[in-house]
């Protein structure tokens, strides 16, 4: 892994790629996005793929899919000196892993950790598709007792902080936090953080995983949850942290150390898709009254207020297109 890569976005699909050129297509995407490694055909059928790679400062997640193809890290390329670390999370299907003597059938939801110092074979057995972590060994050797036993182990989907570390991910990626230098620095670290946390962290490490990547995780899982159910209104703190395995006391908390309240944070959304409503064509028919009910305000006063609060101007005069 390049360090000194600051951020940068690699996507690709065999969908309009001739058969032939799908090969060489692959192994160079894999050689810049992900890790040297070979690519060759799999029993005679077209290979087919679609690939998300993003690489980052210390880090790189991979998301998608493959088949009709394996990819091999030969002897030959492990001479390369990279020494990364992946976690691989197989979302569906079933993902052959072979590495270290052992040969692993990945079955939904089950991870495991490679290492690139090591001759691999991934082998898509069945059509599905996989999320990976990829960091550099410098990273985990100080947070884990021994990092080299936990590679080639077969964790299950219910494993300690696995499905929040895919969730936090995939949020990050959804929500384009990469984009923003100070942001992309400390998702980082809290993906290291909840990295170390399913590999068995212990200790003070633990600890710290729990107090910086678990806590930014559980909360960026409560504010996807609130954004996307904001309409109800009877969504409650209780609610969202039953969601979440957690106390509603906790969760108060965590939206505190944000700066926010739970309550002022669904206000908020609830007022940004008002805002949306208004503007969009498909709703010039309705009510500002109806929309400030479908949007989870139960009382117009009160969303007139808020809606002023937040855009210095009344939802009557943003529906006119007097103010954007």
């Amino acid at each position: 892994m390049n360090s000194q890569i600051d951020f940068s976005v690699l996507n690709v699909s065999t969908i309009e790629i001739p058969e032939s050129e799908r090969i060489p297509l692959l192994r160079d995407f894999y050689c810049r996005g992900v890790l040297k490694a070979e690519v060759e055909a799999r029993n005679g059928k077209p290979a087919a793929a679609n690939f998300t790679s993003h690489i980052l400062p210390e880090a790189q997640l991979l998301m998608g899919g493959l088949c009709g193809a394996r990819v091999i890290r030969t002897r030959q390329l492990v001479a390369d000196g990279d020494d990364s670390l992946a976690l691989i999370v197989n979302r569906s299907g079933v993902l052959g892993i072979s590495e270290r003597g052992h040969d692993l059938a990945l079955r939904a939801g089950q991870a495991v950790l490679t290492s690139a110092e090591d001759v691999t074979t991934f082998e898509r057995l069945s059509l599905g598709s996989c999320f990976s972590l990829r960091v550099p060994r410098r990273v985990l050797a100080p947070m884990i007792v021994d990092v080299d036993d936990a590679v080639m182990r077969v964790m299950p989907e219910s494993s300690t902080g696995l499905r929040l570390l895919v969730d936090y991910a995939m949020t990050l990626v959804r929500e384009k936090a990469f984009d923003t230098p100070a942001l992309r620095q400390l998702a980082v670290g809290h993906l290291h953080d909840l990295l170390a946390l399913v590999l068995g962290a212990t200790g003070e490490t633990r600890e710290l995983a729990g107090r910086r990547g678990v806590k930014a995780a559980r909360l960026q899982k409560a504010k996807v949850s609130i954004a996307n159910n904001c309409w109800r209104q009877d969504l409650s703190v209780t609610a969202v942290a039953q969601e979440l395995g957690v106390t509603p006391r906790y969760l108060q908390r965590l939206f505190e150390a944000d700066g926010k309240t739970f309550s002022s944070f669904l206000t908020e959304q609830r007022v940004k898709r008002a805002h949306r409503m208004l503007r969009e064509p498909e709703y010039a028919e309705r009510t500002v009254s109806s929309i400030a009910y479908d949007v989870g305000f139960g009382d117009l006063s009160y969303f007139n207020r808020c809606f002023r609060r937040t855009y210095g101007a009344t939802p009557s005069d943003v529906r006119s297109g007097e103010v954007p």
